[in-house]
């Protein structure tokens, strides 16, 4: 009997272990499966952490803008006009190198032919100010409009896009 028992223990324990070797290999199998799907999540995620915080984001496509042209400029005669007085005995004059922004040179250009008609707007217009209206950076600066309105009146349908002074003074 003890023969049988070793026998059946020799014989159990090779079914054990060839039961424990399948055993083994699906457990080695599946340990395997496991850490690969570890890797793979925590590698995705540390990918999907560098894109989030230290890649490059992608700009957006803005449309390019068309080449911006420099403006041209036309002097001016010098203006010097008296100013409108409030009824005291002493006149006031202003003298004004006024220049004109437009926005290329051929505009310049057909500008030309109608300073005249412009300067005429400048003395009628400049002839009714007082001194006090010219008083502040808030007067230059409504003269400055009111200037380039009646300009862009008197080139029509040319257009100016500012009048600048190059010397104002009211004495």
């Amino acid at each position: 009997m003890a023969k049988a028992k070793k026998t059946e223990a020799e014989a159990e324990a090779p079914e054990t272990e060839g039961e424990g070797a399948p055993k083994k290999s699906f457990l080695s199998k599946k340990l395997i499966i496991m850490a690969a799907a570890g890797l793979l999540v925590l590698g995705g995620g540390g990918a999907g952490g560098y894109f989030f915080f230290f890649a490059k984001k992608p700009h957006e496509e803005k449309p390019v803008a068309a080449a911006v042209k420099p403006p041209a400029f036309l002097d001016m005669p010098e203006v010097l006009v008296n100013l409108s007085s409030t009824g005291s005995g002493r006149a006031h004059y202003l003298k004004a190198k006024i220049v004109l922004e437009v926005s290329d040179q051929k505009i310049a250009e057909e500008i030309k032919p109608v300073l005249p008609r412009v300067l005429d707007a400048f003395q009628t217009y400049l002839r009714e100010m007082r001194q006090s209206d010219l008083e502040g950076s808030a007067g230059l600066y409504r003269l400055r409009d009111e200037l380039t309105r009646r300009v862009n009146l008197a080139v029509a349908p040319s257009k100016i896009n500012a009048v600048l002074f190059k010397e104002i003074v009211v004495q």
